[in-house]
């Protein structure tokens, strides 16, 4: 049951992510150049700067980004390899739930976000500012 037109919303929402999802995967290889630069900075919202990052980023040479609930791989590797001119050797995700808070009295809830681990090779680096 559609009600207030929420049922259109979905279907363009849905065109939408398919068509930026075979935009990525037919160019994995190669950059995403029909993907504007406003698309590719959707996809990565930050990156997420934590201690458990900072010690994969110097030891393994991993970034993490809180990315978009729709990203797919693909998607992501696209974007890194536009953004950052690095190619990533893999990126894995995880999803992370909402969780209940308590916070002055008052309850609510943390939000969901997606992560993405993105594995770079040994020499290459991406400039976090």
């Amino acid at each position: 049951m559609a009600l207030f037109g929420s049922k259109k919303n979905t279907e363009t929402n849905k065109k939408e992510e398919k068509s930026m999802a075979s935009v990525a995967l037919a160019d994995s290889n190669t950059p995403t150049k029909s993907l504007l630069k406003g698309q590719i900075a959707d996809i990565l919202i930050r990156p997420r700067v934590t201690e458990k990052s900072t010690l994969l980023n110097e030891q393994a040479n991993v970034y993490a980004f809180e990315v978009r609930m729709n990203a797919t791989k693909p998607m992501i590797a696209g974007a890194v390899k536009n953004l950052y001119k690095v190619t990533p050797e893999k990126v894995r995700i995880v999803s992370l739930p909402a969780k209940r808070v308590f916070v002055r009295g008052k309850r609510g809830r943390t939000a969901a976000i997606k992560k993405a681990l993105v594995y770079l090779k040994k020499g290459d680096k991406i400039e976090l500012v």
